[in-house]
């Protein structure tokens, strides 16, 4: 389980944030996750819940998680499609000569502070 690696690297980076900021108190954080990330957002969100109410600053935040649509491009005909559903393999042409577009982002959007 990968993900609680990662929620390190995001208080990490929140707490960066606050400090540069000025900010006491952290009350979410909204994260773009790729859907095929190989991020499951379940164990993310527990392994957040667990390491966040360590932290003063981020005790009781939620993370909210956005998934991001995995989407291929393929160069033969120039079109766009559903890489969950397709694959590598276009359904327009065949063509394999294709490559990830969007969809294997792990990235934080905001970070939200409580109404001073």
């Amino acid at each position: 389980m990968h993900e609680l690696g990662i929620v390190f690297y995001i208080i990490k980076d929140v707490k960066q944030a606050a400090l540069e900021n000025a900010v006491s108190k952290v009350s979410g954080v909204v994260m773009h996750i790729g859907e095929v990330s190989t991020i499951v957002p379940d164990y993310l969100q527990d392994c957040w819940r667990w390491a966040a109410d360590k932290e003063d600053l981020l005790r009781g935040a939620e993370l909210k998680i956005h998934t991001v649509p995995a989407v291929t491009y393929c160069e033969n005909c120039h079109s766009e499609y559903g890489t969950v559903e397709y694959g590598k393999i276009c359904p327009h042409c065949g063509s394999e000569n294709t490559y990830l577009l969007r969809g294997n982002e792990v990235e934080i959007k905001e970070i939200e502070v409580p109404n001073q």
